[in-house]
């Protein structure tokens, strides 16, 4: 095997603690060109597609690559924001937040950075990147409450195949995930009294999820559960009666059946039988993104109001929600352990740094 060329040595280089928030991805414009190579890198991922490989690669290079780039482009063009795609830019600012936010608790050195599974910036890259800035152990936190095996498990997948080609390896953490976490969940409260403080009450509060392959439950994947679990956590401390909430599962793709209820068939139903205010919120997505601004905000609502609702509300994802990030906080000092702590001395670590170093150099070190 082949592995990357390690970045140079210097004795006495002040060692950190990394933290890496990984996201799903996003294209780099909303132009089928750019969609193209990255719908082939999510697509061609077998825990996102679990079809055998020959027949998959046919028909995802005849038919799908050819086809969907254009349309999936102007649903982007449709959310793009002047600063770009909605999903990254969400994303970064939660990674400078919370490295503010463990500023305030953590003196020991550290650095947060984000990556994306598929796209750039790189899971592989940032990793490489946050060795080279002397993180000898790091800890990787999707961006999904939820485990899955086609969103968390691919994510690992990613760090584990820089890994694999590491000579030097950092140490590496992973969260598994978070959607029964109590400051997830007040979070996810926090966010929604927020709007409704601000627009009242609706007769519905509909939770959507990502779907997935109805097969995948039946295998063991865990996701439908954890799913249910946050929905029931979340309705409880709302205080929702069994008839003021629904959970749904939206994003379903090609034929096979998917988890359901399914999210558009659901409005459907709730626009027939007379009920006139839907809030929808996406509890599963941590940042705005194609599947919530235009899948849920433009088509749910396009789908409610034609079956016969009055009245459509998307409440945003937790974004920057200062609950949140307090939330994200809480959940990587739990998983770092010892890695970090609140008290050090700085000039005393350098002074020990400068010693090794001297020593180092007094015993043949060449740097």
């Amino acid at each position: 095997m082949k592995y990357f060329k390690e970045p140079d040595h210097a004795h006495g280089q002040q060692v950190r603690t990394g933290i890496l928030l990984i996201n799903l991805g996003t294209p780099e414009a909303p132009t089928a060109k750019a969609l193209r190579p990255y719908l082939k890198e999510f697509l061609s991922d077998p825990r996102v597609v679990e079809i055998p490989r020959a027949v998959w690669w046919l028909i995802l290079n005849g038919i799908i690559l050819n086809t969907r780039p254009k349309k999936s482009a102007e649903k982007y063009a449709a959310i793009w924001t002047a600063d770009g795609s909605p999903l990254k830019v969400h994303t970064e600012k939660q990674a400078k937040l919370l490295q503010g936010w463990l500023g305030e608790k953590i003196a020991t050195p550290f650095m947060v950075e984000y990556a994306m599974r598929y796209g750039n910036p790189s899971v592989a890259d940032t990793l490489a990147r946050m060795k080279a800035a002397g993180c000898d152990r790091i800890l990787i936190l999707p961006s999904y409450p939820q485990y899955a095996a086609s969103s968390t498990a691919t994510a690992f997948d990613a760090a584990y195949a820089w890994l694999q080609k590491t000579r030097n390896q950092p140490a590496l953490r992973t969260v598994k995930h978070y959607h029964d976490h109590p400051a997830y969940i007040r979070a996810l409260v926090a966010n929604i009294h927020d709007y409704w403080q601000m627009r009242g009450r609706p007769d519905v509060l509909l939770m959507s999820f990502h779907g997935v392959p109805r097969n995948t439950l039946d295998k063991g994947d865990p996701y439908h559960c954890d799913c249910r679990k946050t929905g029931r956590l979340l309705a409880e401390a709302l205080g929702l009666d069994p008839s003021k909430f629904r959970l749904t599962f939206q994003s379903r793709f090609g034929r096979a059946e998917w988890l359901q209820p399914y999210t558009d068939k659901t409005l459907q139903e709730l626009g027939r039988t007379g009920v006139e205010r839907v809030d929808v919120v996406a509890p599963g997505f941590t940042s705005d993104c194609l599947e919530t601004l235009e899948e849920l905000a433009m088509e749910g609502r396009a789908s409610f109001l034609q079956a016969g609702g009055k009245e459509f509300n998307y409440i945003p994802a937790l974004n920057e929600h200062p609950k949140w990030i307090d939330a994200l906080g809480q959940i990587t000092l739990e998983n770092l352990g010892g890695w970090a702590g609140k008290t050090w001395d700085r000039d005393a670590d350098e002074q020990a740094r400068q010693r090794s170093k001297n020593l180092a150099l007094s015993l043949g070190a060449r740097s």
